[in-house]
Protein backbone atom coordinates (compact mmCIF):
# COMPACT_ATOMS: atom_id res chain seq x y z
CA UNK A 1 0.00 0.00 0.00
CA UNK A 2 1.63 3.09 -0.73
CA UNK A 3 1.81 5.95 2.11
CA UNK A 4 -0.84 8.41 0.00
CA UNK A 5 -3.19 5.40 -0.20
CA UNK A 6 -2.82 4.68 3.42
CA UNK A 7 -3.65 7.97 4.45
CA UNK A 8 -6.79 8.40 2.47
CA UNK A 9 -8.34 5.53 3.37
CA UNK A 10 -7.64 5.50 6.85
CA UNK A 11 -10.50 6.39 9.15
CA UNK A 12 -11.42 6.65 12.54
CA UNK A 13 -12.86 3.26 13.90
CA UNK A 14 -14.70 2.97 16.92
CA UNK A 15 -16.02 -0.66 16.33
CA UNK A 16 -13.82 -3.49 16.32
CA UNK A 17 -13.78 -7.17 15.89
CA UNK A 18 -12.32 -9.31 19.20
CA UNK A 19 -9.32 -11.62 17.22
CA UNK A 20 -6.13 -10.06 19.08
CA UNK A 21 -3.17 -9.18 16.81
CA UNK A 22 -0.78 -11.81 16.87
CA UNK A 23 2.22 -10.41 18.69
CA UNK A 24 5.14 -11.22 16.15
CA UNK A 25 2.94 -8.81 13.76
CA UNK A 26 2.32 -6.67 16.99
CA UNK A 27 5.79 -6.16 17.53
CA UNK A 28 6.71 -5.72 13.81
CA UNK A 29 4.35 -2.93 13.73
CA UNK A 30 5.72 -1.06 16.19
CA UNK A 31 9.44 -1.67 15.60
CA UNK A 32 8.59 0.02 12.54
CA UNK A 33 6.99 2.56 14.26
CA UNK A 34 10.18 3.68 16.04
CA UNK A 35 11.53 4.97 12.76
CA UNK A 36 9.31 7.96 13.76
CA UNK A 37 11.22 11.53 13.45
CA UNK A 38 11.55 13.44 16.64
CA UNK A 39 13.10 16.56 17.66
CA UNK A 40 16.80 16.31 17.92
CA UNK A 41 16.13 12.47 18.34
CA UNK A 42 15.45 12.96 21.54
CA UNK A 43 12.26 9.69 21.10
CA UNK A 44 10.01 10.89 24.33
CA UNK A 45 7.65 8.57 24.10
CA UNK A 46 6.99 5.86 25.90
CA UNK A 47 4.29 3.56 24.59
CA UNK A 48 2.02 0.81 26.52
CA UNK A 49 0.24 -1.70 24.75
CA UNK A 50 -2.50 -3.25 26.95
CA UNK A 51 -4.26 -6.40 25.84
CA UNK A 52 -6.36 -9.27 27.89
CA UNK A 53 -7.30 -9.42 31.40
CA UNK A 54 -5.04 -6.06 32.14
CA UNK A 55 -7.14 -4.36 29.21
CA UNK A 56 -10.30 -5.01 30.50
CA UNK A 57 -9.70 -4.24 34.33
CA UNK A 58 -8.35 -1.02 33.00
CA UNK A 59 -11.25 0.15 31.44
CA UNK A 60 -13.38 -1.17 34.16
CA UNK A 61 -11.16 1.00 36.44
CA UNK A 62 -11.30 4.32 33.90
CA UNK A 63 -15.42 3.64 33.48
CA UNK A 64 -15.11 3.93 37.14
CA UNK A 65 -13.59 7.33 37.49
CA UNK A 66 -15.69 8.85 34.41
CA UNK A 67 -18.74 7.97 36.25
CA UNK A 68 -17.38 9.19 39.78
CA UNK A 69 -18.91 12.89 38.68
CA UNK A 70 -15.20 13.97 38.87
CA UNK A 71 -13.87 16.35 36.47
CA UNK A 72 -11.26 15.00 34.13
CA UNK A 73 -8.02 15.88 36.01
CA UNK A 74 -4.98 15.08 32.74
CA UNK A 75 -1.74 15.61 33.22
CA UNK A 76 -1.41 18.08 30.35
CA UNK A 77 -3.37 21.09 29.67
CA UNK A 78 -6.24 19.97 27.24
CA UNK A 79 -8.36 23.17 27.84
CA UNK A 80 -9.45 24.79 24.53
CA UNK A 81 -12.46 26.41 23.65
CA UNK A 82 -12.45 25.90 19.72
CA UNK A 83 -14.05 28.77 17.85
CA UNK A 84 -15.09 30.18 14.12
CA UNK A 85 -14.27 27.67 11.72
CA UNK A 86 -12.21 25.28 14.12
CA UNK A 87 -15.48 25.04 16.44
CA UNK A 88 -18.00 24.69 12.80
CA UNK A 89 -15.61 21.61 12.27
CA UNK A 90 -15.51 19.99 15.52
CA UNK A 91 -19.48 19.96 15.43
CA UNK A 92 -19.06 18.75 12.17
CA UNK A 93 -17.39 16.03 13.18
CA UNK A 94 -19.56 15.08 15.90
CA UNK A 95 -23.04 15.30 13.88
CA UNK A 96 -21.54 13.07 11.11
CA UNK A 97 -20.75 10.36 14.03
CA UNK A 98 -24.06 10.66 15.81
CA UNK A 99 -26.15 11.35 12.71
CA UNK A 100 -24.40 7.97 11.60
CA UNK A 101 -25.76 6.60 14.21
CA UNK A 102 -28.94 7.89 14.28
CA UNK A 103 -28.96 9.63 17.64
CA UNK A 104 -30.86 13.16 17.74
CA UNK A 105 -29.03 16.38 18.82
CA UNK A 106 -31.33 16.29 22.35
CA UNK A 107 -30.76 12.66 22.98
CA UNK A 108 -28.06 13.40 26.01
CA UNK A 109 -28.46 9.83 27.26
CA UNK A 110 -28.05 8.22 23.94
CA UNK A 111 -24.90 10.53 23.25
CA UNK A 112 -23.36 9.87 26.99
CA UNK A 113 -23.06 6.04 26.45
CA UNK A 114 -21.50 6.57 22.92
CA UNK A 115 -19.09 8.69 24.49
CA UNK A 116 -18.54 6.14 27.23
CA UNK A 117 -17.61 3.50 24.76
CA UNK A 118 -13.89 5.73 24.45
CA UNK A 119 -12.95 4.17 28.04
CA UNK A 120 -14.22 0.71 26.93
CA UNK A 121 -11.70 1.02 24.07
CA UNK A 122 -14.67 0.57 21.43
CA UNK A 123 -14.43 -3.15 21.83
CA UNK A 124 -10.76 -3.15 20.38
CA UNK A 125 -8.44 -6.25 21.71
CA UNK A 126 -5.81 -3.57 22.30
CA UNK A 127 -5.46 -0.29 24.30
CA UNK A 128 -2.28 2.12 23.44
CA UNK A 129 -1.47 4.99 26.08
CA UNK A 130 1.19 7.20 25.01
CA UNK A 131 3.56 8.65 27.59
CA UNK A 132 6.23 11.30 28.08
CA UNK A 133 8.19 12.89 30.68
CA UNK A 134 6.26 15.75 31.91
CA UNK A 135 9.23 18.62 31.73
CA UNK A 136 8.95 18.02 27.68
CA UNK A 137 5.77 19.56 27.45
CA UNK A 138 4.74 20.76 23.68
CA UNK A 139 7.71 19.47 22.00
CA UNK A 140 7.22 16.32 23.25
CA UNK A 141 3.62 16.36 22.27
CA UNK A 142 4.88 17.34 19.10
CA UNK A 143 7.10 14.44 19.06
CA UNK A 144 4.17 12.18 20.27
CA UNK A 145 1.56 12.94 17.53
CA UNK A 146 4.20 12.41 14.74
CA UNK A 147 4.97 8.47 16.17
CA UNK A 148 1.40 8.15 17.01
CA UNK A 149 0.91 9.21 13.26
CA UNK A 150 3.06 6.64 12.02
CA UNK A 151 2.18 4.04 14.08
CA UNK A 152 -1.49 4.57 12.40
CA UNK A 153 -0.22 4.34 9.19
CA UNK A 154 1.73 1.17 9.40
CA UNK A 155 -1.58 -0.01 11.15
CA UNK A 156 -3.91 0.52 7.89
CA UNK A 157 -0.88 -0.83 5.90
CA UNK A 158 -1.53 -4.17 7.71
CA UNK A 159 -5.29 -3.89 7.23
CA UNK A 160 -5.96 -3.09 10.69
CA UNK A 161 -7.27 0.44 12.41
CA UNK A 162 -7.41 2.64 15.24
CA UNK A 163 -8.93 5.32 17.08
CA UNK A 164 -6.94 8.37 18.54
CA UNK A 165 -8.21 9.73 21.44
CA UNK A 166 -7.83 12.39 23.48
CA UNK A 167 -10.38 11.01 26.01
CA UNK A 168 -7.58 7.98 27.02
CA UNK A 169 -5.58 11.07 28.53
CA UNK A 170 -8.29 12.99 30.56
CA UNK A 171 -8.15 10.35 33.95
CA UNK A 172 -4.89 9.28 33.86
CA UNK A 173 -4.73 8.21 37.99
CA UNK A 174 -6.26 4.70 36.96
CA UNK A 175 -3.88 4.44 34.33
CA UNK A 176 -0.67 5.19 36.52
CA UNK A 177 -1.82 2.77 38.93
CA UNK A 178 -2.49 -0.16 36.59
CA UNK A 179 0.46 0.68 34.58
CA UNK A 180 2.88 1.57 37.31
CA UNK A 181 4.03 4.52 35.62
CA UNK A 182 6.12 7.38 37.74
CA UNK A 183 4.70 10.69 39.33
CA UNK A 184 7.01 12.59 36.72
CA UNK A 185 5.68 10.72 33.12
CA UNK A 186 2.48 12.08 32.51
CA UNK A 187 -0.34 10.22 30.21
CA UNK A 188 -0.86 12.48 26.75
CA UNK A 189 -3.39 10.32 24.67
CA UNK A 190 -4.63 6.87 23.85
CA UNK A 191 -5.37 4.59 20.86
CA UNK A 192 -7.82 1.71 20.61
CA UNK A 193 -6.51 -0.63 17.95
CA UNK A 194 -6.95 -4.05 16.10
CA UNK A 195 -9.22 -5.07 13.10
CA UNK A 196 -12.13 -3.02 12.25
CA UNK A 197 -15.64 -4.00 12.38
CA UNK A 198 -16.40 -3.62 8.62
CA UNK A 199 -19.81 -4.36 9.14
CA UNK A 200 -20.20 -2.19 12.14
CA UNK A 201 -22.30 1.09 11.41
CA UNK A 202 -20.56 3.48 13.18
CA UNK A 203 -17.42 2.79 11.42
CA UNK A 204 -19.68 4.09 8.19
CA UNK A 205 -19.21 7.89 9.80
CA UNK A 206 -16.81 10.26 7.62
CA UNK A 207 -15.46 13.68 8.12
CA UNK A 208 -14.95 16.19 5.30
CA UNK A 209 -11.57 17.78 4.37
CA UNK A 210 -11.04 21.51 3.38
CA UNK A 211 -9.76 22.01 0.02
CA UNK A 212 -5.99 22.49 -0.20
CA UNK A 213 -6.67 26.43 -1.30
CA UNK A 214 -7.91 27.29 2.23
CA UNK A 215 -5.21 24.86 4.21
CA UNK A 216 -2.06 25.40 2.41
CA UNK A 217 -0.24 28.84 0.91
CA UNK A 218 2.29 28.63 -1.42
CA UNK A 219 4.84 31.52 -1.40
CA UNK A 220 7.18 32.15 -4.06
Amino acid sequence: MLVTEAVRSRTSVRQFLEAPIPDDVMREIFNAAQMSPSNCNTQPWKTYVVSGEKKKALSAHLLEAVMSGNPPNPDFDWTVDYKGEHRDRQIGAAFSLYNTLGIDREDRQARGVTMLRNWEFFGAPHAVFFTMEKYLGIMGAVDLGIYAQTLALILRENGMGCCFQGALGQYPDPVREVLGLSDDQGVLFGMSIGYPDLNAKINAARTDRENVETAVNFVS
